[in-house]
């Protein structure tokens, strides 16, 4: 049998401005796409993708249609189409890594009810959270999930540290109760900016994710390339503490004590002009399928910024898992 890595996430339909020369805005598939692409193309061939992701009703034949085009995409696999209209973003570039984003859709939050079942058919071995919205789960939920599963879980925080106003224009917030989130992890990803609204004193939360039982924290810097703050012990899949619920064993997961360890992976060079959206999940989604198909931390980050510049050479997420995998891609 297959191996599953379960997706939680949300799909976004965007509408971007100002990424190109051309006047008209450009739609198309984004949100949780990227994620799946990147798992698509860079889990290893005894891995399957189970989604457990609600989408709106105006969406759903056209996620339904996306998911199949995917080479890993369990036999299984089903999307929940909710009653609500699906999340749209209008996204108006800045410049390369500055934009902003209005929201617009209502799909409703999962509460562990909903859920459980739904864990508890998936048999998951491995689980990536993506929050697209901000309000897949709450902090009961997360913590739920956590004492249910015992496997590594990947968590990106992304659109958890905004909040949407009024008229969908999404701004920074911070994040209450950061340990408690950071408890229900076993990877913590974020963005430079991210981080900076959620703690001032990066070292400050960099040592309370480690101490609540994170194994690596990971922070995206956009063309300076990414950090990582790892527990003592911690190079391989094999090195996370096994877990009672959201207590850990001590750290380094056999034993090891010292210092933590970080450091910086550069970026890849990026020739002329491209597309940045998606290169964080992109990155996100490479990195943890190489650490579950048995990759070192170091050799799994330089996998991810690969990825992430080779998405930059791509417009949306059609077809992009192709691209990522250097195929020829006629969408």
């Amino acid at each position: 049998m297959k191996k599953r890595m379960g997706v939680i996430g949300t799909f976004v339909w965007d509408v971007i401005h100002g990424r190109d020369a051309r006047s008209v805005p450009v739609e198309e598939w984004g949100g949780i796409t990227y994620t799946l692409s990147g798992l698509d193309a860079a889990l290893p061939g005894d891995w399957e993708i189970v989604p457990i992701l609600k989408v709106g009703y105006d969406l759903a034949t056209r996620a339904r249609e996306f998911i199949h085009t995917l080479k890993h995409i369990a036999p299984d696999a089903a999307l929940i189409e909710v009653p609500n209209p699906g999340h749209r973003v209008e996204l108006r570039y800045i410049d390369d890594e500055r934009r902003t984003e209005y929201l617009t859709g209502s799909i409703p939050a999962w509460s562990w009810i909903g859920l459980k079942p739904l864990l508890d058919e998936a048999k998951l071995d491995a689980l990536l959270i993506n929050f697209l919205s901000g309000w897949e789960l709450d902090l009961p939920t997360a913590q739920m999930v956590r004492r249910h599963f015992d496997g590594p879980i990947h968590c990106d925080l992304h659109m958890k540290v905004m909040a949407v106003q009024p008229d969908g224009m999404r701004t920074p917030r911070a994040i209450p109760n950061v340990a408690e989130w950071c408890e229900c992890f076993d990877f913590l990803q974020m963005n430079e900016e991210e981080m900076a609204t959620i703690a001032p004193d990066s070292m400050s939360l960099a040592a309370t994710a480690i101490a609540a039982g994170v194994s690596c924290l990971l922070v995206t810097l956009g063309k300076k390339g990414a950090v990582y703050v790892a527990a003592p012990g911690f190079d391989h899949i094999c090195d996370i503490p096994a877990r009672e619920g959201l207590a850990t064993s001590p750290r380094g997961g056999r034993g090891e004590s010292g210092a933590v360890r970080t450091a910086l992976v550069p970026a890849e060079i990026v020739d002329g002009a491209g597309d940045p959206t998606g290169c964080g999940d992109v990155w996100g989604a490479t990195y943890f399928s190489r650490m579950v198909a048995g990759d070192k931390l170091g050799d799994a980050m330089v996998a991810a910024a690969r990825a992430a510049a080779r998405n930059v050479g791509h417009r949306g997420a059609t077809g992009l898992a192709a691209h990522l995998r250097g195929e020829l891609s006629l969408t």
